[in-house]
């Protein structure tokens, strides 16, 4: 059975007050209900405190934003992925579009990153999406099969059971779009589907799938209620505890 997972993605957002506030307003609600599989990503400096914080629930994860291409050495500014796994971290966000774009990153640097990140006994949420252009054109299905392909179809099936994959249309970040229901759960599908012709249906079955593009609380309940969306990763909506909570509540009805 696939499972149900909530991730909010912070970027670079909250000082460290605002950081410790929302993180303990998220604990003292999450702490006494049962609740889904909630992975929290703050930037990189609030880790440690973070992952003390919720290794009480059991439930609550921690992700980092994203890591090195690189084992270590001179790259001075770069997080590795062992770094994390010695603070015990156990996700990290790989190929989102923001470093896909803003970054130059590449599939294959994507591809490298994960396979570092499994080394290290870390699980990866990988990201992958259309901009609005490739999406009028049609293009949309041919980049996402080829972000998949370069980046995760290297790995074994015991591998995969380590990977999140995310679907995030990048015309619908930050820009008040959002896909349509049907939409997302076309992609969503299409995506599984890769999975299914290169491991089988019963891995397909086991991957989650989540959705990235503006979710929110006035659209997250009919976009959990698809067939093949486990959830989302949500960004500025996981800011503010109440919409988060609202969120929550909304896959945890259906």
């Amino acid at each position: 059975m696939r499972r149900k997972i909530i991730a909010a993605n912070w970027k670079m957002n909250l000082n460290y007050n605002d950081a410790i506030y929302l993180s303990r307003q998220i604990f003292n609600n999450l702490n006494s209900i049962d609740t889904p599989n909630i992975i929290i990503s703050p930037p990189y400096i609030y880790l440690s405190e973070l992952v003390e914080l919720f290794s009480k629930i059991d439930n609550i994860k921690l992700a980092a934003q994203n890591c090195s291409k690189s084992k270590k050495g001179a790259f001075t500014g770069e997080i590795s992925s062992q770094m994390l796994a010695s603070i015990n971290v156990d996700y990290v966000i790989l190929g989102h579009s923001e470093r896909r774009l803003g970054f130059n990153e590449t599939n294959i640097d994507i591809k490298n990153k994960i396979d570092l990140c499994l080394e290290n006994k870390l699980k990866v949420i990988f990201c992958c999406g259309e901009s609005l252009e490739l999406r009028e054109k049609g293009l949309h299905f041919k980049l996402i099969e080829t972000q998949i392909k370069e980046s995760l179809l290297h790995l074994s099936k015991n591998n995969l059971q380590n990977i999140i994959i995310a679907y995030e249309p990048i015309w619908a970040i930050g820009t008040g779009m959002t896909a349509t229901k049907d939409q997302a759960q076309e992609m969503h599908k299409f995506i599984r589907d890769i999975i299914k012709s290169e491991y089988g249906q019963d891995t397909s079955e086991q991957v989650s799938i989540i959705y990235g593009g503006s979710c929110k609380p006035s659209n997250s309940r009919e976009l959990f209620l698809q067939k093949d969306i486990d959830g989302g990763l949500i960004g500025g909506a996981s800011l503010n505890a109440d919409d988060f909570f609202d969120i929550i509540k909304s896959i945890k009805c259906i």
